[in-house]
């Protein structure tokens, strides 16, 4: 076995973690060794089925063959380059999100996390602004939502709407209003001359697996037609394929027409290694002749990242892309999805008030629990699931996700089904 699979001279890995890692995630007390397809170990050997899959960063599982020989034989060949030259795997990945992910003309910008892809169309919303000024100057807000996630960073958590990731950050970035989730109507109220994008999850991830109605998608894409505005969807854990389509939007009814100016993807993307992207529409920015094309706004200088589609992780992503297509994954994931909510509605069991989302990236609703409780029900269901081998993710206080490989198997369904339906009944 390899030594960093085992305890180092006797000291736990929850010790070293204790006394040498800054303490800012809340862990569940369980050591990942290895993994292998739907499954993960445990330093002592004990096994798991992994509905959480890194939060929904693989979908193809553990040591993936496929995956793992493009890692080998990419590692061989050049594992980094400056983005001052071109690597051909980051250009074939490129072509394949516009011309497979999203079939429209548009060009992307790589970088090396979700909030990092986030950054990406803010910073577009900004540069689009300053180019096509209102009547009062530049053009500088973006209309996020209650309950959305996008990031960790200052212009992310600024962007969320969310109070707590806020709390202790302050001053943050001005130019962000967080309006109901869902309503149309104020969205058309709240637009004023310095508004220049909206931002959304089509289906909110940490918010509780809530995903948008199709007629608010669409009446958000006339929305920003009528106000020009730029569309800014934010896939980065609901995009590549989870919920039933390559663009996750699309998978909701509907919304299968909306076109976005602008996309955030990471997460699935890249099989476990870190990898983000941000897809941008090669269409004009006003109808005067020689326009400037959206996808041509961040110029050189303009915006960068030293690792983002470095040939290692670029040509792994293609992989992952390109066996998720070619195994028919996707139409498989929006079928499983309906038979596992069929399944747990069918319990009728007080403990499951409903069962949101879609594909394979659904949140179980629970009864809330008393305010300010630790721990919450989320986090009691979730270490119940734990300790019977099941590997689930809470999504704030009352949901709980389940984020499965796409690869997963019936059978291993039906198991994480019935270990589910025990741990609901032990609460």
């Amino acid at each position: 076995m390899h030594p960093l699979t085992q305890p180092l001279a006797g000291v736990a890995t929850s010790e070293l973690f204790a006394r040498h890692v800054v303490p800012n995630y809340g862990r569940f007390p369980l050591t990942i060794a290895r993994g292998e397809g739907s499954w993960v170990w445990d330093e002592e050997g004990k096994r798991y089925l992994d509905f959480a899959t890194g939060i929904a960063v693989s979908p193809l599982g553990h040591r993936d063959p496929a995956v793992m020989r493009t890692i080998r034989e990419q590692s061989e060949t050049l594992l980094h380059c400056s983005n001052l030259y071109w690597n051909r795997p980051q250009g074939l990945l490129a072509r394949f999100i516009s011309e497979r992910m999203m079939a429209a003309p548009g060009k992307v910008f790589f970088c090396n996390s979700g909030a990092e892809a986030n950054e990406t169309l803010i910073k577009l919303a900004r540069k689009f602004g300053s180019l096509r000024p209102g009547p009062e100057g530049p053009r500088y807000e973006v209309l996020t939502f209650e309950g959305s996630f996008h990031g960790r960073t200052m212009a992310g958590i600024s962007a969320t709407g969310q109070t707590k990731v806020k709390t202790g950050f302050a001053p943050l970035l001005e130019g962000f209003r967080h309006l109901p989730w869902n309503d149309l109507a104020a969205v058309q109220e709240a637009i004023r001359p310095q508004t220049a994008a909206i931002l959304l999850e089509p289906l909110q991830g940490e918010g509780g697996i809530r995903p948008a109605d199709g007629d608010f998608l669409q009446g958000l894409a006339r929305v920003c037609r009528e106000h020009d505005l730029l569309l800014m969807f934010d896939e980065v854990q609901c995009g590549i394929g989870r919920l039933g389509h390559f663009a996750g939007w699309k998978a909701i009814p509907g919304a299968e027409a909306v076109l976005p100016d602008a996309v955030s993807w990471a997460k699935g993307m890249g099989g476990g290694l870190p990898i983000g992207s941000a897809w941008i529409a090669s269409r004009p920015i006003s109808g005067e002749p020689g326009a400037t094309l959206l996808s041509d706004v961040l110029g050189p200088g303009s915006h960068g990242s030293t690792f983002g589609g470095g040939p290692l992780v670029a040509a792994v992503s293609l992989t992952v892309l390109e066996e998720i297509e070619a195994r028919g994954l996707i139409p498989r994931a929006a079928q499983l999805g309906r038979e596992i909510r069929e399944a747990v509605l069918s319990w009728n069991l007080p403990m499951v008030r409903e069962v949101r989302g879609m594909g394979l990236m659904l949140g179980i609703v629970l009864p809330p629990g008393d305010p300010g409780a630790s721990p919450t029900p989320a986090a009691r269901l979730t270490q119940a699931a734990m300790e019977r081998g099941l590997l689930l993710v809470p999504a704030g206080t009352d949901v709980v996700r389940l984020l499965p490989p796409l690869t997963v198997s019936s059978e291993e369904i039906a198991l994480a089904l019935d270990i589910l339906k025990t741990s609901l009944a032990s609460l």
